[in-house]
Protein backbone atom coordinates (compact mmCIF):
# COMPACT_ATOMS: atom_id res chain seq x y z
CA UNK A 1 0.00 0.00 0.00
CA UNK A 2 1.34 3.10 -1.10
CA UNK A 3 -1.50 5.43 -2.55
CA UNK A 4 -4.54 6.27 -0.55
CA UNK A 5 -6.92 9.15 -1.46
CA UNK A 6 -8.86 10.60 0.75
CA UNK A 7 -12.64 11.90 -0.29
CA UNK A 8 -13.86 15.70 0.27
CA UNK A 9 -16.54 15.90 -2.03
CA UNK A 10 -16.81 19.98 -1.46
CA UNK A 11 -13.65 20.24 -2.43
CA UNK A 12 -13.78 18.37 -5.40
CA UNK A 13 -17.06 19.74 -6.57
CA UNK A 14 -17.66 23.11 -4.68
CA UNK A 15 -19.57 24.28 -1.80
CA UNK A 16 -22.52 25.32 -3.58
CA UNK A 17 -23.00 22.29 -5.51
CA UNK A 18 -26.16 20.46 -4.00
CA UNK A 19 -24.62 17.41 -1.87
CA UNK A 20 -26.28 14.58 -4.19
CA UNK A 21 -24.47 15.85 -7.28
CA UNK A 22 -21.23 16.28 -4.86
CA UNK A 23 -21.62 12.64 -4.18
CA UNK A 24 -22.16 11.93 -7.87
CA UNK A 25 -18.70 13.62 -8.84
CA UNK A 26 -17.05 12.19 -5.74
CA UNK A 27 -17.72 8.49 -7.61
CA UNK A 28 -16.58 9.86 -10.93
CA UNK A 29 -13.56 10.54 -8.87
CA UNK A 30 -13.47 7.01 -7.69
CA UNK A 31 -13.73 5.45 -10.70
CA UNK A 32 -10.69 7.43 -12.18
CA UNK A 33 -9.08 6.35 -8.76
CA UNK A 34 -9.69 2.70 -9.24
CA UNK A 35 -8.64 2.77 -12.72
CA UNK A 36 -5.38 4.54 -11.92
CA UNK A 37 -4.45 2.17 -9.23
CA UNK A 38 -5.04 3.89 -6.27
CA UNK A 39 -4.76 1.41 -2.89
CA UNK A 40 -6.58 2.52 -1.20
CA UNK A 41 -10.06 5.09 -0.65
CA UNK A 42 -10.50 6.39 2.52
CA UNK A 43 -14.79 7.58 2.61
CA UNK A 44 -13.64 10.82 5.11
CA UNK A 45 -17.18 12.49 4.67
CA UNK A 46 -18.27 13.41 8.11
CA UNK A 47 -20.87 15.79 7.52
CA UNK A 48 -23.18 13.93 5.81
CA UNK A 49 -26.14 11.49 6.92
CA UNK A 50 -25.52 8.10 7.91
CA UNK A 51 -28.19 6.83 4.97
CA UNK A 52 -26.02 9.09 2.87
CA UNK A 53 -23.07 7.59 3.66
CA UNK A 54 -24.11 4.19 3.77
CA UNK A 55 -25.31 5.21 0.04
CA UNK A 56 -21.88 6.70 -0.75
CA UNK A 57 -19.94 3.82 0.34
CA UNK A 58 -21.92 1.18 -1.02
CA UNK A 59 -21.58 2.86 -4.41
CA UNK A 60 -17.81 3.29 -4.07
CA UNK A 61 -17.07 -0.35 -2.94
CA UNK A 62 -19.12 -1.39 -5.51
CA UNK A 63 -17.08 0.89 -8.17
CA UNK A 64 -14.03 -0.87 -6.36
CA UNK A 65 -15.25 -4.56 -6.63
CA UNK A 66 -12.88 -6.55 -9.02
CA UNK A 67 -9.97 -4.42 -8.26
CA UNK A 68 -6.90 -4.02 -6.05
CA UNK A 69 -8.58 -1.13 -4.72
CA UNK A 70 -9.77 -0.91 -1.31
CA UNK A 71 -12.50 1.10 0.28
CA UNK A 72 -12.20 2.59 4.14
CA UNK A 73 -14.50 4.47 6.07
CA UNK A 74 -13.57 7.53 8.29
CA UNK A 75 -14.36 6.07 11.89
CA UNK A 76 -17.79 4.98 11.24
CA UNK A 77 -17.15 1.38 11.96
CA UNK A 78 -20.60 0.81 12.13
CA UNK A 79 -21.24 2.17 8.43
CA UNK A 80 -18.32 -0.14 7.48
CA UNK A 81 -19.44 -3.33 8.16
CA UNK A 82 -23.25 -2.72 7.17
CA UNK A 83 -22.14 -1.73 3.52
CA UNK A 84 -19.10 -4.03 2.94
CA UNK A 85 -15.83 -2.08 3.24
CA UNK A 86 -12.72 -3.58 3.21
CA UNK A 87 -12.27 -1.74 6.13
CA UNK A 88 -12.26 1.61 9.13
CA UNK A 89 -9.73 4.07 9.12
CA UNK A 90 -10.03 5.52 13.13
CA UNK A 91 -9.56 8.92 14.23
CA UNK A 92 -6.65 9.72 17.14
CA UNK A 93 -9.33 9.95 19.46
CA UNK A 94 -11.63 7.07 18.11
CA UNK A 95 -12.20 3.60 20.11
CA UNK A 96 -8.66 1.26 20.51
CA UNK A 97 -7.54 -0.82 17.12
CA UNK A 98 -7.82 -3.87 19.38
CA UNK A 99 -10.86 -3.09 20.31
CA UNK A 100 -12.34 -2.39 16.45
CA UNK A 101 -10.38 -5.51 15.71
CA UNK A 102 -12.92 -7.56 17.91
CA UNK A 103 -16.22 -6.37 16.00
CA UNK A 104 -14.83 -7.19 12.86
CA UNK A 105 -14.42 -10.38 10.42
CA UNK A 106 -10.63 -11.86 9.53
CA UNK A 107 -9.42 -9.25 6.75
CA UNK A 108 -10.77 -6.44 7.27
CA UNK A 109 -8.57 -3.32 7.16
CA UNK A 110 -8.17 -0.85 10.25
CA UNK A 111 -6.10 2.12 10.00
CA UNK A 112 -5.86 4.58 12.46
CA UNK A 113 -4.31 8.42 12.26
CA UNK A 114 -1.44 9.29 14.63
CA UNK A 115 0.36 12.10 15.56
CA UNK A 116 3.13 11.33 17.69
CA UNK A 117 5.57 8.31 18.14
CA UNK A 118 3.52 7.57 21.42
CA UNK A 119 0.33 6.92 19.53
CA UNK A 120 1.90 5.05 17.08
CA UNK A 121 3.18 2.68 19.95
CA UNK A 122 -0.26 2.52 21.66
CA UNK A 123 -1.77 1.53 17.73
CA UNK A 124 -1.99 -1.83 18.81
CA UNK A 125 -4.22 -4.14 16.33
CA UNK A 126 -4.39 -1.03 13.47
CA UNK A 127 -2.91 -2.71 9.59
CA UNK A 128 -1.47 0.73 8.81
CA UNK A 129 -1.22 4.19 10.25
CA UNK A 130 -1.30 8.05 8.98
CA UNK A 131 0.40 10.51 10.01
CA UNK A 132 0.49 14.41 9.75
CA UNK A 133 0.15 16.77 9.07
CA UNK A 134 3.76 16.78 7.80
CA UNK A 135 3.50 19.84 6.25
CA UNK A 136 0.93 22.99 6.44
CA UNK A 137 -1.92 21.95 4.11
CA UNK A 138 -5.06 23.25 3.37
CA UNK A 139 -7.60 21.08 4.23
CA UNK A 140 -6.20 22.09 8.20
CA UNK A 141 -5.55 25.84 8.12
CA UNK A 142 -5.67 25.86 12.08
CA UNK A 143 -3.01 23.72 12.19
CA UNK A 144 0.28 25.33 13.52
CA UNK A 145 2.58 22.15 14.72
CA UNK A 146 3.61 20.30 11.65
CA UNK A 147 5.78 17.30 12.20
CA UNK A 148 7.95 18.14 9.21
CA UNK A 149 10.31 15.36 8.16
CA UNK A 150 11.86 14.61 11.45
CA UNK A 151 8.75 13.97 13.49
CA UNK A 152 7.66 11.91 10.45
CA UNK A 153 10.71 9.77 10.65
CA UNK A 154 9.92 9.52 14.61
CA UNK A 155 6.61 7.92 13.99
CA UNK A 156 7.83 5.72 11.52
CA UNK A 157 10.57 4.62 13.55
CA UNK A 158 7.83 3.64 16.45
CA UNK A 159 5.03 1.90 14.52
CA UNK A 160 5.02 -1.56 13.96
CA UNK A 161 3.03 -1.39 10.72
CA UNK A 162 3.42 0.41 7.63
CA UNK A 163 2.92 5.10 7.95
CA UNK A 164 1.38 6.72 5.32
CA UNK A 165 2.27 10.87 5.34
CA UNK A 166 -0.39 13.34 4.79
CA UNK A 167 -0.73 17.16 5.07
CA UNK A 168 1.24 18.96 2.24
CA UNK A 169 2.11 16.01 0.15
CA UNK A 170 3.20 17.58 -3.57
CA UNK A 171 4.74 15.79 -5.88
CA UNK A 172 8.40 17.12 -5.67
CA UNK A 173 8.05 16.26 -2.16
CA UNK A 174 7.81 12.31 -2.34
CA UNK A 175 11.55 11.80 -2.41
CA UNK A 176 12.07 13.30 0.86
CA UNK A 177 8.70 11.44 2.29
CA UNK A 178 10.06 7.80 1.46
CA UNK A 179 13.52 9.01 2.81
CA UNK A 180 11.96 9.65 6.43
CA UNK A 181 10.65 5.95 5.92
CA UNK A 182 7.00 6.69 5.23
CA UNK A 183 5.34 3.54 3.22
CA UNK A 184 3.36 5.88 0.84
CA UNK A 185 1.39 9.14 1.06
CA UNK A 186 -2.48 9.82 1.62
CA UNK A 187 -3.61 13.45 0.42
CA UNK A 188 -6.60 14.83 -0.44
CA UNK A 189 -5.65 18.29 -2.42
CA UNK A 190 -2.76 16.21 -4.30
CA UNK A 191 -5.40 14.07 -5.82
CA UNK A 192 -7.83 17.39 -7.28
CA UNK A 193 -7.92 17.90 -11.10
CA UNK A 194 -8.28 21.30 -10.49
CA UNK A 195 -4.54 21.31 -9.57
CA UNK A 196 -2.80 18.11 -10.98
CA UNK A 197 -1.30 19.72 -13.63
CA UNK A 198 0.46 22.17 -11.28
CA UNK A 199 1.80 19.46 -9.81
CA UNK A 200 3.58 18.00 -12.33
CA UNK A 201 1.26 15.35 -13.26
CA UNK A 202 -0.53 14.85 -16.76
CA UNK A 203 -3.34 12.78 -15.37
CA UNK A 204 -4.14 10.77 -12.27
CA UNK A 205 -3.11 7.94 -13.85
CA UNK A 206 0.23 9.52 -14.13
CA UNK A 207 0.07 10.58 -10.49
CA UNK A 208 -0.39 7.50 -9.09
CA UNK A 209 2.22 5.57 -11.07
CA UNK A 210 5.05 7.95 -10.30
CA UNK A 211 3.75 7.65 -6.54
CA UNK A 212 4.06 4.06 -6.94
CA UNK A 213 7.60 4.19 -8.87
CA UNK A 214 9.36 5.90 -6.08
CA UNK A 215 7.78 3.49 -3.42
CA UNK A 216 8.09 0.44 -5.08
CA UNK A 217 11.69 1.34 -5.40
CA UNK A 218 12.50 2.27 -1.89
CA UNK A 219 11.02 -0.90 -0.74
CA UNK A 220 13.08 -2.80 -3.88
CA UNK A 221 16.22 -1.19 -2.35
CA UNK A 222 19.21 -3.46 -0.47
Amino acid sequence: MSVCLVTDRRRLAGAAVPSAEACRRLAEQARDAVRAGVDLIQVRERELASADLAALVTDLVAIAHGSATRVVVNDRLDVALACGAHGVHLRGDSIAPADARRLTPRGFLIGRSVHTPGEAKDAIGADYLIAGAVFATASKPETTAWLGLDGLRSIVEAASVPVLAIGGVTIDRLDDIAAAGAAGIAAIGLFQPAGMASRGATSLEDLVNRVHRRFDSLRAAP
